[in-house]
């Protein structure tokens, strides 16, 4: 299994209507507008190392208005023991 972090640049004005395009894809466990240099972060989960290119390279090609994209694989993660889900 592989995770990855994909920040997005888009459109101007066009975040909301991306982010949820993004959210749309199977690979995506969540996407979300950001504040700062990217507009857009989505968590990413797929198979194996092909299915991220696939990903990146056919899947988010499709999505219009996305201007620039950098992948950030996740090597570890670590939750805190109180961490809670967000509503």
């Amino acid at each position: 299994m592989v995770q990855a972090y994909v920040l997005f640049k888009v459109a101007s004005g066009l975040e909301r209507e991306v982010c949820k395009k993004i959210a749309d894809l199977d690979e995506v466990l969540v996407a979300g507008v950001i504040y700062g240099e990217y507009d857009v972060i989505a968590k990413i989960s797929v198979p194996d190392m092909d299915s991220l290119e696939e990903f990146l390279s056919v899947k988010m090609r499709k999505v219009p208005n996305v201007i620039l994209t950098s992948t950030m694989i996740i090597a570890r993660e670590f939750r805190g023991k109180n961490q809670r889900p967000r509503k």
